[in-house]
């Protein structure tokens, strides 16, 4: 049986209950009842509840387990082969990014190529457009009023390609000029004065990146392209100037640098690739964030007992657009995962997915191991495929029963080996199944339910359910407090505890930020009336307050949604998401406003509005507020949705301009 469980609807209950259940009508004695949780936390809190409710009742639970999977597994392993494994250290005390960093940075120390690829990856293919007219600007240019992409040297270029191709240049120290006025006049009736893309002084040395695919076509939008091409290729013929030459399919596949770089030594260009010189403009990727990226991939990767074979394979199932990056990923992946691998057979340990797969190897070899009748499992939607795996071990046979209990809108921890398609996709994995849903919170307000629930629910892959609060219809709005600067959230803060201070005295707040450096908003101080606690949204799971305060739903890189996008590299190991923007910050988002079981108040600044915040903003059961008299009233962006229309100027006088550009052009009239 899958239960679909709303926030607050009591899943530990259910589980409880049925516990109780089995017990009392001799279907399963307590001894072969096992519940498994994610965590020690919840494990503790199942046992104990289990046992207390039980023994109100005159049950007897000897012999029932609350377990983690973790704590399951390891005394699976002692039991079917005598030795219990120990786990990593740097695994079981969480710094295992850490010790991927460790490892990097052996790598990087010894081995040349490896470095080079490291760095490249890092530096020039940290994400990839999938056409030569794709990505998100991220650049405005207000002397040449151009919008585009910003490089390592702080200019505005048009394209990603043009992009790749400055930040190579300026990491091999080599003296460029973007776009600079051809030498010669050449602005005829039909066509203006000439600029290449790049010019080369020290050599005289044009160079045109054309935006060809790999078939030799231009995008579709590109009107008139070949016709341009021959005209600029002719102008060079014609005064016998010097050009060189790449196209987008190549610099994509990672093999057009390597014909560059033959061409301007050719020319006489000294090349000098330093990964390490100080970069004035756009931020790289912080080796932090890769080596974060491995660790995820290669928990997806034992998880799902990939091998070298196996990921090849989907490889090749990628778009040819696709494949050279993910090829130059993976030869950087198995090179630190046989490091990983060597580093734990010199202690003799394991890391958490492969003692969850060795555990399962065992029981499914052994049916004595089978020993539980009843296997329950909590926060179903976190299952990684490993943890499915060894529950599947568990229940095959006659006579076994699975419930498992879980909130695909809860789905947060993706980057931690889960796999939400283990509980939507629940029959693939486990056979013919029930499913039941508990839809009534015994936390929120109906009002916080149901703009949560329809904030969530815009997501078409989320599982459908209609949640209803036992509390009735009456409750506080969700609201949304906007403040004129970033530097006026702490006091705005500040001002909200004290009124809560004194309206709800004894109340609980949890102050949940995205990043831990949120905390940082909370002014010093004391609020005695309060039982104040800063956590981050991921921290809060499972948790509720009276109150929740969300000090920082602002746009951009550490925004919510978070602007560092997962790596589609990861589908090579998962299954990947449903698609829907930002879905898996989207379910973090719901979170956040479940925890609250009387009010949200949400904090952003004016301009620089969360797209999530902008979404709220039209929903009826969302209260607007401001800080100052002199913020305008809020205009959701009618182009794109995700702005808000704040007042600009230019050479023109003032406008109204959406506050997501570049990403978005949209403008309109005062």
């Amino acid at each position: 049986m899958r239960v679909i469980a709303a926030a607050g609807s009591g899943k530990t209950s259910v589980m409880v209950a049925r516990a109780a259940y089995a017990i009392t009508r001799g279907l399963v004695p307590a001894s072969r009842i096992l519940m498994l949780a994610f965590n020690a936390d919840a494990a503790e809190e199942l046992q104990e509840r289990v046992t207390t409710r039980l023994a109100a009742l005159g049950i007897s639970s000897d012999g029932l387990r609350a377990s983690t999977f973790h704590s399951f597994g390891l005394s699976i392993i002692g039991q079917a082969t005598g030795r219990k494994p120990r786990i990593a250290p740097w695994v079981e005390n969480g710094k295992d990014v850490a010790k991927i960093a460790e490892i990097v940075d052996g790598l990087r120390d010894s081995s040349p190529g490896f470095r080079y690829k490291w760095d490249t990856f890092r530096l020039l293919y940290p994400h990839m457009a999938d056409e030569p007219d794709g990505g998100e600007p991220d650049s405005y240019d207000r002397a040449t009023r151009l919008t585009g992409f910003e490089t390592y040297r702080g200019e505005t270029v048009r394209s990603e390609g043009e992009r790749l191709i400055a930040n190579w240049l300026f990491l091999n120290g080599v003296e460029y000029e973007y776009e600079r006025r051809y030498a010669h006049d050449v602005a005829d009736s039909a066509h203006s004065q000439y600029r290449p893309d790049f010019f080369y002084p020290a050599v005289q040395v044009w160079h045109e990146h054309w935006a060809l695919r790999a078939d030799g076509t231009p995008p579709e939008s590109f009107t008139g392209y070949a016709d341009s091409m021959r005209w600029k290729k002719r102008i060079h013929e014609r005064y016998g100037t010097t050009l060189v030459e790449t196209t987008w399919h190549e610099i994509a596949d990672l093999s057009g640098f390597e014909s560059l770089e033959r061409d301007l030594r050719r020319h006489g260009l000294e090349l000098d690739w330093n990964p390490d010189r100080p970069i004035p403009g756009a931020p790289p990727m912080e080796h932090e964030r890769l080596a974060r990226l491995m660790r995820t991939f290669m928990s997806h990767a034992k998880s799902g007992s990939w091998t070298r074979a196996d990921l090849e394979e989907r490889i090749r199932d990628l778009p040819k657009r696709r494949q050279a990056r993910a090829r130059h990923f993976l030869d950087l992946y198995w090179q630190i995962h046989e490091r990983w691998e060597a580093e734990l057979r010199a202690i003799e340990a394991v890391d958490f997915d492969d003692m969850l797969l060795r555990a399962a190897e065992l029981v499914e070899q052994n049916p004595s191991l089978r020993r539980w009748d009843l296997v329950m499992v909590d926060e179903f939607q976190d299952t990684s495929r490993a943890r499915a795996r060894l529950t599947r071990a568990l229940i095959t046979g006659p006579d076994k029963h699975l419930l498992a209990v879980g909130d695909d809108w809860q789905a947060i921890n993706r980057f931690a080996g889960a796999d939400l398609g283990v509980m939507t996709s629940f029959d693939a994995f486990f056979g013919p199944a029930l499913t039941r849903r508990l839809e009534t919170t015994f936390r929120c307000t109906q009002t916080i339910a149901d703009v949560a629930s329809r904030f969530v629910a815009r997501n078409p892959s989320q599982l459908r359910k209609r949640v209803r609060a036992a509390r009735g219809t009456d409750g506080p709005p969700v609201t949304v407090v906007r403040i004129p600067s970033r530097e006026a959230i702490p006091d705005a803060i500040a001002a909200h505890l004290t009124d809560l201070s004194a309206s709800a005295p004894g109340s609980s707040v949890d102050v949940l930020g995205r990043y831990r450096f949120e905390r940082d908003l909370l002014r010093r101080g004391s609020y005695p009336e309060l039982r104040l606690t800063f956590r981050t949204i991921h921290a809060s799971k499972g948790l509720e307050a009276d109150f929740v305060v969300l000090p920082n739903l602002t746009t951009g890189t550490f925004g919510l949604p978070s602007g560092i996008a997962d790596d589609p590299i990861l589908s090579l190991a998962m299954s990947g998401d449903d698609g829907f923007p930002h879905s898996e910050e989207r379910r973090l988002f719901y979170v956040a406003l479940t925890r609250a079981r009387r009010g949200v108040t949400i904090f952003t600044v004016v301009g620089l509005e969360s797209p999530f915040v902008v979404e709220l903003l039209q929903d009826s059961g969302v209260v607007v507020k401001s800080q100052a008299a002199d913020v305008d009233a809020v205009r959701v962006c009618p182009t794109c949705g995700e702005g808000t229309l704040v007042q600009r100027k230019s050479r023109h006088g003032l406008f109204l301009g959406c506050s997501r550009f570049p990403k978005c052009r949209a403008t309109a009239r005062l």
